[in-house]
């Protein structure tokens, strides 16, 4: 029984990184917040958002999201803020616009491969000329009986 009671306790352990002296005491401000945290790469753990993150620069970033919030910026002020200091790459889902080249590469690289791979096999083979002439017949006796 004993042992059941500690598994259930482990178990009942919160899953995210959040600390208690970070949460707000406005419930309100405190869902924004946590919403906010789980668009937020840790940039350590980098495909890991900040609400569920140990690192001290998670820790860091909840806290600047927080302060912000306080602050009284909005939501999409606060994540501004944070990609201002830090770079679109915090953004879990980075923006569309100004990663154009790195969503297009990938397939744009496979189609110019598959053009070249069609050239390639398609192009047309060199002639064989299997039979000598008789000259060259005469000169291959020749260098090889000497």
């Amino acid at each position: 029984m004993r042992k059941l009671m500690i598994l259930l306790l482990i178990l009942a352990t919160p899953l995210f990184a959040v600390q208690p002296d970070e949460i707000l005491d406005d419930p309100a401000l405190e869902a924004r917040a946590r919403s906010i945290s789980k668009e937020l790469r840790c940039l350590v753990c980098r495909n890991e958002n900040i609400d569920e993150s140990n690192a001290g620069l998670a820790r860091d970033l909840r806290l600047l999201v927080r302060e912000r919030l306080v602050a009284g910026d909005t939501d999409d002020q606060t994540i501004q803020y944070v990609v201002d200091r830090y770079g679109e790459y915090v953004l879990l889902k980075p923006s569309f616009g100004n990663n154009m080249l790195l969503w297009f590469a990938g397939p744009i690289l496979l189609l110019m491969g598959a053009g070249v791979a069609v050239v390639f096999v398609r192009r047309k083979p060199e002639a064989v000329i299997t039979e000598l002439s008789d000259a060259e017949q005469k000169r291959l006796s020749k260098l090889l009986d000497d």
